[in-house]
């Protein structure tokens, strides 16, 4: 979401890689709950490419600026955020009646977690990451991944007993805590680097991509290798979201530093072409939005009867119009306002 007042001066970059991966998980939320399935077509193709990328993303900018605050007092910054991870979690929970693949509710817990790792150095915190991993997957091999679910609607019937929200949160649900909360770690080492440097930039292009292409050649190798011999063995290493496996984890980050590398390095072009300003506004704005993008786009396409049997096509031009009429509006909220009206409401929480 949108920096706080602690964060120092954003990079262009950061908001423009903010509003791109708004755009992506908005995407792929329409074609979600729209019912298109899944084709060879090239709209299709795409979509599917960025499911659990630009949500990745999303949360690995919001370690970023975590990690930029200004820790002045670590005890008032723990408490700071403590307040607003209640209220998200509670905007969360409230969306979830509506929205079933809800992330706020859970990027509420990751921020309140990650809050504590803040003071930690950074080889300490890629050790954090490796051991959330290695125990979603001693999760994996000891628990039962399905439970819980019904698969052929994507639904969770048990989802506001209490075994099944805890469950859901931690383990097995759209954006389980762990390990997604291991994204939020990996912004924050980002944060460290120098973003605002040419070398730094270049860098995160060259190895998120090349760690993107590495991951998914490794996957595409080895799961019809191991397929034969055991599906369930294939299925460790995928890079698909559901389940958030390592490979998905890596490749989820790799995606990531790809996009924000792309992003700060062309910010100032972008900047100097004054479309920059279109943009920016939105991705300051992404908390509003997201839920804007539930109760008014989706809400108007149910009103539509739109919300089932659409094709990938249609899911896209509905996200395009949708995508549109947020920069718009959030460019002239911006005109008057300094933030949005979520991220108002979120910051008086966190005086």
């Amino acid at each position: 979401m949108a920096a706080t007042d602690s964060v120092r001066p954003q990079l262009d970059g950061l908001d423009l890689a903010r509003y791109l991966a708004f755009v992506g998980m908005v995407f792929v939320n329409f074609k979600i709950a729209m019912g298109a399935d899944t084709d060879d077509t090239i709209i299709s193709t795409f979509i599917t490419a960025l499911e659990g990328r630009a949500a990745a993303t999303f949360v690995i900018l919001a370690g970023i600026g975590l990690g930029l605050s200004r820790v002045q007092s670590y005890k008032r910054t723990v408490y700071g955020i403590g307040k607003r991870a209640l209220l998200l979690f509670m905007l969360g929970c409230l969306n979830m009646l509506v929205f079933d693949a809800d992330i706020i509710h859970y990027y509420a817990v990751y921020f309140l977690l990650a809050a504590f790792f803040l003071p930690l150095r950074t080889r300490w915190l890629f050790l954090v990451i490796l051991l959330v991993n290695i125990l979603f997957l001693a999760m994996i091999f000891l628990l039962d991944y399905d439970l819980g679910w019904d698969w052929k609607t994507y639904s969770y019937p048990d989802f506001w007993t209490f075994d099944g929200f805890v469950r859901n949160l931690f383990f097995n649900g759209w954006h389980p805590v762990f390990p997604w909360v291991s994204f939020v770690f990996f912004g924050i080492i980002l944060s460290r680097l120098r973003l605002h440097t040419r070398s730094t930039q270049h860098r995160l292009i060259a190895a998120g991509l090349s760690l993107m292409v590495l991951i998914e050649g490794l996957s595409l190798w080895l799961t019809p290798l191991l397929m034969p011999i055991d599906a369930d063995l294939a299925t460790l290493v995928t890079t698909k979201p559901i389940p958030p496996l390592p490979l998905y984890i890596l490749a989820g980050s790799g995606f990531a530093c790809f996009l924000l590398g792309l992003c700060l390095r062309s910010a100032a072009h972008v900047k100097k072409l004054g479309i920059l300003p279109l943009f920016a506004p939105a991705g300051r704005q992404t908390l509003t939005l997201y839920f804007a993008h539930i109760l008014v786009g989706m809400g108007i396409l149910e009103a539509l009867r739109m919300l089932d049997g659409q094709t990938a096509e249609e899911a896209a031009r509905a996200a395009l119009i949708f995508c549109i009429g947020a920069t718009a509006f959030s460019y002239v909220w911006a005109k008057r306002f300094t933030h949005g009206p979520l991220e108002s409401l979120l910051k008086l929480t966190g005086k």
